[in-house]
């Protein structure tokens, strides 16, 4: 049995998605202790339980201590087998970080998985639905992983009611060195602009505004607006180009100027330092190398995440992540290789 501290780096939920997914992978039993320790709520909240228990329904595995509030699971996988079901995970539970937990085991199932998924696919703390499908199965599908998500019903928080389709292929996975110049060829900036039960202008403010700051930049764009009367009102914009991406959610009392000006000026962070893949799916792709057993990308900063998910990696895989931090030109990106 595999032992992981729950508690370890950043300490949230990542760990718990990436060993229970490795743990499937390798069929090593493990036991996950301190989950969550590090947050205001410690312990499984609704996403995390349905994570979990999704992944057991992909792999055949016993589970225990699965429950709201709980610190301590064991998790004892089986064979992975592709599933086709239903999945509700209640209120505004994210629907792409469930993705996330199991989207590495089903490449390594023995048949197709689909899932349809009732919860939030745009809340805060999480990518949004478009990142996902437009950044982060982009830059799977260059590994050789095949899936595609379709989006049906948009879920904000608090209320939830998103439905987001999933379909994964088994996929053997290819080892890539990901380069800033054979990934943003195109140099558009494209986007998502998108309200509920409220007035179109929202979703369009948002929009212009991020186009006034990229276009400002010389930054070709091309953001589309959609709005509609989901069963849960709320708001957001997702922006992508290449292998970067950046999210804002609406909120109460935020004006839709400010959630775009957000959305643009991360954008640009990213895309102006000339790192090969940004901050965020730098620590998405970590499991995915380890498991190929070679690659490289740059990446901007090195977030909590990414350290996080390094570790729990080189704990259940037997690989090693090195980082060059440049440290002779600070303005250079941060170089990631696993070995």
């Amino acid at each position: 049995m595999i032992e992981i501290d729950g508690s370890y780096g950043e300490g949230g939920g990542q760990i718990l998605r990436t060993a229970i997914a490795l743990s499937a992978i390798i069929g090593e039993e493990i036991h996950i202790t301190n989950i969550r320790r590090n947050r205001p709520k410690e312990g499984l909240k609704p996403q995390h339980l349905m994570s979990i228990k999704t992944a057991a329904m992909l792999c055949n595995a016993e589970i225990k201590g699965v429950a709201s509030g709980s610190t301590d699971i064991y998790f004892s996988p089986s064979e992975i087998r592709g599933i086709d079901r239903k999945i509700s995970i209640g209120t505004a539970g994210s629907i792409p970080l469930l993705m996330q937990a199991i989207m590495p085991m089903a490449a390594f199932a023995k048949k197709k998985t689909k899932l349809t998924i009732n919860g939030g696919t745009d809340v805060a703390w999480s990518p949004s639905i478009d990142y996902l499908k437009e950044v982060t199965l982009k830059a799977l599908r260059i590994m050789g992983y095949q899936a595609d998500i379709k989006l049906i019903e948009r879920g904000y928080y608090p209320k939830g009611g998103g439905v987001a389709e999933i379909e994964i292929e088994p996929s053997k996975l290819i080892g890539y060195h990901y380069a800033t110049e054979n990934q943003n060829e195109k140099k558009i900036i494209c986007g998502m602009s998108h309200c509920s039960g409220l007035p179109e202008h929202v979703a369009e403010r948002q929009a212009e505004s991020a186009k006034k700051i990229l276009e400002e930049m010389r930054k070709e764009t091309d953001i589309s607006v959609f709005t509609d009367n989901f069963r849960s009102t709320g708001s957001g914009i997702t922006l992508w180009s290449g292998l970067s991406g950046a999210v804002s959610i609406g909120k109460r009392g935020l004006p839709a100027e400010k959630v775009g000006e957000c959305a643009a000026n991360e954008m640009l962070d990213e895309l102006l330092c000339g790192a090969a893949v940004d901050s965020h799916l730098a620590d998405q792709l970590i499991p995915y190398m380890g498991l190929a057993g070679k690659g490289s990308f740059t990446v901007r900063e090195v977030s909590k995440h990414c350290l996080t998910n390094m570790h729990i990696t080189e704990k259940m895989l037997d690989v090693k992540f090195s980082i060059d931090y440049n440290n002779k030109n600070k303005k250079r990106p941060i170089k990631i290789t696993v070995e």
